[in-house]
Parts: structure tokens; C-alpha cells; sequence
């Protein structure tokens, strides 16, 4: 994702000024929030990014939950697939 710099709001700024957080989304699409000058979070204006945007994010929600299922539990399931 390529960040502009009209997108930026630092997580201080977020803090004390949230509707300008809200704002930059509704112009952009979305406002990224750095934390000590790396982006922290990305706040989305969803009726912009519209339903494609809520399925992939399903989806990618899903994958990560699944990910670390595997992971956590990786033992047992190789138990069982013997």
C-alpha cells in the first residue's frame, strides 16, 4: 500500500483530534496512524471501500485466524492426521 503523506496522522493527533482522523478517511478512502513514525493502524472509510473491500477483509480475517490455529495447535493436528 503506498502511503501519501496527506493520509498521516500521528497516533498523538489521532488522540487528541479524532475527527480529523474520521475526516482524512472520508476524503481518502482511509488515514493511516503512524506511532513512533511507523504506521501503527488504518482507519477506513468503508462505504468507500465498498462491499469487495468487507469480503476481503472477511477473507484475509479468516486466513490469519486459521494461520495461527495451525500453528498454536500444529501438534495435534498432525497427531490426528496419523
Amino acid at each position: 500500500m503506498m502511503i501519501t503523506t496527506n493520509r498521516i496522522v500521528s497516533v498523538t493527533e489521532a488522540n487528541q483530534n479524532f475527527s480529523k482522523v474520521t475526516q482524512t478517511a472520508h476524503k481518502y478512502g482511509d488515514s493511516v496512524i503512524f506511532k513512533r513514525n511507523k504506521p501503527a493502524y488504518i482507519l477506513f472509510d468503508i462505504e468507500k471501500m465498498g462491499d469487495d473491500f468487507i469480503r476481503e477483509y472477511e477473507k484475509l480475517k479468516m486466513k490469519y485466524m486459521s494461520e495461527r490455529l495451525l500453528e498454536e495447535y500444529s501438534e495435534a493436528y498432525k497427531a490426528l492426521a496419523k
